[in-house]
């Protein structure tokens, strides 16, 4: 290029400046990639590692000064963003006996996912529902919900849970609004279990069907996903790929449970040398039980009950396991869908 047109283009750019112009031909190939880029980082939270930490949040943060006392697990790729993936958030929450995380609302959806400990609830919209390690909870957008741990049964301990939230997304739109509550807890307006016996058994109400966008049951309980998983373990030749693998939904529309976050939960046999896969959404995975390796994009990650990881778009995965291990994740695939975006790969090896 002689000099002439270079100095001519430089002109060119920085007279377009001016008015707030750029050069499409400059930036094409990073705006429309070849395959996706995520621009984050595949990454494992070890639970052994974090809980001391949060311990020590305990003792210096009431749950009432915190509104809700989290450690973010922040992607080292989105330093700043409070994201784990460019459209999820997630972290990891503790409450104490005795204390209350106070009522309020947002625009953001958000999911529960209990990690350990006894005696704590949530309350959504007028219902409360204990929480046990491996329930899957939802607290749908702009409901009311709030969070105590008043013991059960004579046992009260701290309890944990990983939260998700679609907090990325909805502030990408621009569209985030939140309320607080009049008081610490909302008014109980539904019997305990009222929620999962309209609508967890197969059948529905004949009248007054659930009206929101996102499922009507918001306690998935571990125990009854635990059993399906084992039955079909029992019962079904194991995927190559993925072991077993049920996902989550919404009975009234056998969609994902709320408009913007899947869930799944996964058992991976003992002795599985599991075959990679990869898909356009990313995914965030909590161990439930077992020990094993996730190979993501080619890199090895060991991990222990309660750890947590996350899967980047298009990257590989594939599991290796010496024990039964069972994995709960979440993603934004039901975002994809909508909008004819996801693409997923088997691949042979």
């Amino acid at each position: 290029m002689n000099n002439d047109l270079q100095q001519a283009r430089r002109a060119l750019y920085q007279d377009m400046q001016a008015l707030h112009l750029s050069p499409l031909w400059e930036s094409l190939h990073t705006l429309v990639p070849r395959q996706p880029t995520p621009g984050y980082d595949a990454m494992l939270w070890r639970y052994r590692d974090i809980l001391p930490h949060l311990k020590r949040a305990g003792e210096v943060i009431s749950a009432e000064e915190a509104v809700r006392r989290v450690l973010i697990l922040e992607n080292p790729a989105l330093k700043g963003s409070a994201s784990i993936t460019r459209s999820l958030y997630a972290g990891l929450q503790l409450i104490l006996p005795g204390e209350i995380a106070p009522a309020h609302r947002h625009t953001q959806s958000a999911l529960r996912f209990i990690v350990e400990g006894k005696g704590a609830y949530t309350a959504v919209d007028g219902e409360r529902t204990m929480m046990h390690p491996g329930d899957f909870i939802l607290t749908p957008a702009w409901a009311w919900h709030d969070h105590g741990n008043p013991g059960i049964d004579g046992v009260s301990e701290p309890v944990v849970w990983l939260d998700g939230l679609d907090i990325p997304t909805i502030r990408f739109f621009s569209s985030g609004f939140a309320e607080n509550g009049d008081s610490a807890s909302q008014p109980i307006a539904r019997p305990e279990g009222r929620s999962f016996a309209a609508y967890g058994h197969n059948m529905v109400p004949v009248r007054q069907l659930h009206a929101g966008s996102s499922s009507p049951i918001f306690n998935y309980p571990y125990e009854r996903s635990r059993e399906a998983l084992e039955t079909l373990r029992r019962q079904e030749e194991i995927d190559a790929w993925l072991g077993v693998k049920l996902r989550y939904v919404n009975p009234l529309t056998g969609g994902a449970p709320m408009p913007t976050i899947g869930a799944c939960m996964q058992l991976v046999p003992a002795g599985f040398r599991g075959l990679p896969h990869r898909s356009t959404d990313g995914s965030v995975y909590s161990v439930v039980e077992g020990h094993g390796v996730a190979i993501i994009g080619g890199r090895r990650f060991e991990f222990a009950p309660r750890d947590t990881f996350v899967v980047p778009s298009w990257s590989t995965l594939a599991f290796e396991t010496s024990e039964d291990a069972v994995l709960f994740s979440f993603s934004d695939r039901p975002v994809l869908q909508a909008i004819g975006q996801l693409r997923e790969e088997f691949l042979p090896e």
